[in-house]
């Protein structure tokens, strides 16, 4: 059995060599893919994706993993070659589906060149470069977003950097919490806006907080938190003998893309003694901006804030930054003694450990893609593209108001570079006196309808939701990015494609 291990284990040393080779194939196929979709004169031609059900692709596709069962390279290669055929193209100049879309070159350069390298950012041993890279970064955003000194840490997505500004909150309030734990404490509360992202109710569920403890405070017309809403449930939560301790602005909504008022709700948390946070997953890119910078007005006052440069800015799935002004409290807050791994007598400034900041251990290197897109056309150029983004985005609402019998927006005027809007198709065209209850729930049944030719079709994607807090049914919501960087007549194809796919259903 021993020499049949040692026959085996030495026939795949032989065979790493082809199969390195593998990389340079694979590489060339993601390359064309980028490149076809990256460019305008060729969307027409290329589908979003070759839409398959479940059942269908798993016929198509062999998913099956055995024991003993291996391919040669070509099988492999002719393996990925399916799965780029059957996968969303994100880099497709039509996909708007999500909050995210095409990449920036610079940054998928860097993310190549990381999961090349493969360090993970817990120590400077390991990540020598990039630990200084992650450092450079976190100081830069601070800066701009006016702390003097600050901290932070890439984290595993948005809704983590909202979580760890609750964890610094929660041990700001209640420090003995990290080692005694909330057993005999009073309920704590946090207030966020009805319209903020789902995450902030699931992190007080993680926390021990509770959901029920997560109170929803009403929006205004321009889905803005209320300011006298949120005043009345502190005092409630108060009545109630719990203890408000957090409050979670939004600087663009997932829907709307409305920013709450953060000056306004400083004013609020200092009154109270509450930390604010700012959930600006998708509108921190506003940071950035020369024309639009207004809308993160009062992130300075904040206590901690989030933001995902993969939304907006164009930088690879996925980059989530939380920071914070306290230039200590992030490592107070969660380091835990481990003395295998953040050895203080190291050769080296362990001041540069980062990992004990953070609750993962090992964390990938989310920075350096970020950073060499920065280097390679400075953060003033990412504000012009920003403003262009919601510039478009405004043209589009113009060319929307232009089709009225076709088309209704949501709101008058957006913040951000979300659109949300209805297609009205003709067998719904009717005067308004008409558009009763029953005239609104069809409407509300074409916007699924026509995604599902979007899908099969593979000419355009954008994505559809309720309103749950407006009491409103589905719609579409348009979401403009830096990359691809789109001219007008881009959006002339996207509402006559829309036109074109919604007389193709019946309502």
């Amino acid at each position: 059995m021993e020499s049949d291990n040692r026959s085996i284990v030495d026939g795949l040393r032989e065979r790493l060599t082809d199969d390195w080779q593998i990389l340079q194939h694979i590489l060339k196929l993601v390359q064309q893919k980028e490149t076809l979709c990256a460019d305008p004169a060729l969307w027409s031609k290329e589908k979003i994706v070759d839409f398959k059900q479940p059942n269908e692709l798993k016929q198509l596709l062999d998913l099956t993993i055995n024991e003993q069962e291996a391919h040669s390279l070509s099988d492999i290669e002719r393996i990925c070659q399916q799965i780029i055929q059957y996968s969303l193209k994100t880099c497709h100049g039509r996909f708007h589906n999500q909050l995210f879309g095409q990449m920036d070159p610079f940054g998928l350069a860097g993310a190549w060149l990381t999961e090349a390298l493969n360090c993970s950012t817990y120590t400077f041993e390991v990540a020598p470069v990039f630990s200084l890279i992650e450092t450079e970064i976190i100081s830069t955003v601070c800066r701009l977003a006016g702390y003097t000194k600050g901290d932070g840490i890439f984290a595993a997505g948005g809704s983590s950097s909202n979580m760890y500004g609750l964890v610094l909150a929660r041990y700001k309030r209640c420090p003995s919490v990290k080692s005694t734990g909330m057993f005999g404490q009073r309920p704590l509360v946090i207030f966020t806006s009805e319209d903020s992202h789902y995450s902030l109710k699931k992190a007080a569920h993680w926390l021990g907080i509770g959901a029920d403890n997560c109170i929803a405070v009403l929006t205004n017309d321009k889905g803005q938190m209320s300011l006298d809403d949120l005043e009345l449930k502190i005092q409630e939560a108060k009545a109630r003998d719990c203890v408000p301790f957090f409050i979670n602005a939004t600087a663009g909504t997932t829907v709307l893309g409305a920013f709450d008022d953060i000056a306004g709700l400083a004013d609020v948390a200092q009154r109270h003694n509450l930390w604010l946070h700012v959930d600006a997953c998708l509108g921190g890119a506003a940071l950035l901006s020369h024309k639009y910078r207004s809308l993160v007005a009062g992130l300075e006052r904040a206590d901690s804030f989030a933001w995902n440069p993969h939304k907006t800015l164009g930088v690879p799935l996925q980059c989530s930054l939380f920071l914070t002004r306290d230039s200590d409290l992030l490592a107070r807050c969660n380091s835990i003694e481990a003395s295998y791994l953040f050895q203080q007598d190291k050769f080296y400034d362990v001041s540069y450990d980062t990992g004990n900041k953070s609750v993962q251990c090992g964390r990938k290197v989310d920075a350096f893609k970020f950073w060499l897109m920065l280097k390679a056309r400075g953060y003033g150029q990412y504000g012009h593209l920003v403003d262009h983004a919601i510039d478009m985005s405004r043209l589009l609402e113009q060319k929307l108001r232009e089709r009225p019998d076709r088309f209704r927006l949501v709101m008058d005027k957006h913040e951000y570079s979300n659109v949300s809007f209805w297609y009205i198709p003709k067998a719904l065209r009717v005067s308004s006196s008409e558009e009763t209850e029953e005239w609104w729930t069809r409407l509300y049944t074409v916007a699924p309808k026509i995604k599902e030719q979007m899908a099969y079709s593979g000419t355009l994607m954008i994505g559809y939701t309720p309103l749950g807090s407006r009491k409103l049914g589905n719609f579409f919501r348009m979401v403009l990015t830096c990359f691809p960087v789109l001219e007008a007549g881009e959006l002339d194809f996207i509402l006559n494609e829309i036109e074109r796919l919604g007389e193709l259903c019946e309502y």
